[in-house]
C-alpha cells in the first residue's frame, strides 16, 4: 500500500535520521521525500510503502511516536514518485500551451482541490491565493501549504501572467482594439444591455440578466462574433457591463463559460478588473467585484 504523507519535525540534527530508522523497524518503506525547510520546524512529505493493513490512524499514530506532528495521510499510486522537478516542467509545459487550464494544473500539481469541499462538515482545508493579472485563483486541500509551495505557486502565476500579456497585442488607448486592426467599433449602452456595432452591423453584446443572485450578484451573459474576436471587444464590453450591474446596485457579476475558453483570462485581465476564476469540471466561472465601479447609465 502506497500513502503520500506529510508531518512536521523539529528542526534538529537526526529528526529525519530517527524517523528512517523508525520505519525500518515497522517494515515502512520510504520511496521518495520532499523537504519543506521552515524556521524552527521542517515539513516532510513521504511516499510510504506500509503493511497492507495499514490506515491513515495507524500512519498518524506511527508518525507522531516517532517525533512528528500535523500528520496527513493519503493513499496515492506509483505516480507519486514522479522527480518532482520534472512535475514541475510538465506542469509549466500544460500551461504554456492552454492559460485556461492554470488553475486546474496547479491545483493537481499540489494534490489539492479548485472548489471547496461540497460538505460543510468536511476538515477544514488551507488555501492557497495566486494572482494572474489582477484574476485571484485559489486552491485548497487540507494539509498546509508550506512556504515554498507558496513561493512555487507564486512563480507558476507569474508565467502564466507574463505569458498572457505577451500574447495580448497593443490596445490603442480609447479605441478598445488593437493597433492596425480595422475599423473602430461603437457602443451604447440600452436597458441591461451593451452593444458593440461596426457599420452599424452587430459584432459583439454583454447583457446583464434581470435577475439579482444571493449577495446582490448579477450574471452576465458576453458574446463576440469570431471574426471580431482578440480586438479588446470583449473587454470593452466586459467593462460597460460592469459599470452598467453597479449602476443597478449589484456587488458583484458572474461570467460563466467553458473550461477551455481561452479568451476569459486575457479579457479580464486587460479590463483591469479583480476578479476571481474557478474551475470546476467543465466550466470556469469568473466573479469580479462591481460595487466602487462608476455606474454607466443606459
Amino acid at each position: 500500500m502506497l500513502w503520500r504523507v506529510r508531518t512536521t519535525l523539529p528542526d534538529r540534527p537526526g529528526a529525519l535520521a530517527s524517523l528512517a530508522q523508525s520505519c525500518g523497524a515497522a517494515g515502512v518503506n520510504i520511496l521518495g521525500l520532499q523537504i519543506f525547510p521552515g524556521v524552527e520546524s521542517v515539513t516532510d512529505e513521504l511516499v510510504l510503502r506500509t503493511p497492507d493493513d495499514w490506515h491513515e490512524p495507524e500512519i498518524a499514530d506511527f508518525l507522531e511516536r516517532s517525533g512528528g506532528h500535523s500528520v496527513s495521510a493519503a493513499p496515492c499510486t506509483e505516480a507519486a514518485l514522479t522527480d518532482q522537478p520534472t512535475r514541475y516542467v510538465q506542469a509549466a509545459r500544460a500551461i504554456l500551451s492552454q492559460p485556461m487550464s492554470f488553475p486546474e494544473v496547479v491545483a493537481h500539481l499540489f494534490d489539492a482541490e479548485s472548489e471547496p469541499a461540497p460538505d460543510p462538515d468536511a476538515p477544514e482545508q488551507d488555501v492557497m491565493d495566486m494572482v494572474v493579472g489582477d484574476v485571484q485563483v485559489q486552491v485548497r486541500r487540507t494539509a498546509p501549504f508550506t512556504a515554498t509551495e507558496h513561493a512555487r505557486g507564486a512563480a507558476m502565476a507569474d508565467l502564466v501572467s507574463d505569458v498572457l500579456e505577451r500574447g495580448r497585442g497593443v490596445v490603442a488607448p480609447g479605441t478598445g482594439r488593437r493597433v492596425g486592426g480595422g475599423a473602430s467599433p461603437q457602443y451604447a449602452a440600452d436597458g441591461l444591455t451593451v452593444t458593440a456595432t461596426v457599420d452599424e452591423v452587430t459584432v459583439g453584446v454583454a447583457e446583464v440578466r434581470p435577475e439579482t443572485l444571493d449577495g446582490g450578484v448579477r450574471e452576465v451573459v458576453l458574446r463576440v462574433e469570431t471574426g471580431w474576436q482578440r480586438r479588446g471587444i470583449g473587454t470593452r464590453l466586459l467593462v460597460d457591463a460592469a459599470r452598467l450591474a453597479s449602476g443597478l446596485g449589484a456587488t458583484d457579476i458572474v461570467l460563466t463559460t467553458r473550461s477551455d475558453n481561452q479568451a476569459v483570462l486575457p479579457m479580464v485581465m486587460a479590463a483591469g478588473l479583480r476578479g476571481r476564476i474557478r474551475m470546476a469540471a467543465d466550466t470556469l466561472t469568473v466573479r469580479i467585484p462591481v460595487r466602487d465601479l462608476k455606474p454607466l447609465r443606459a
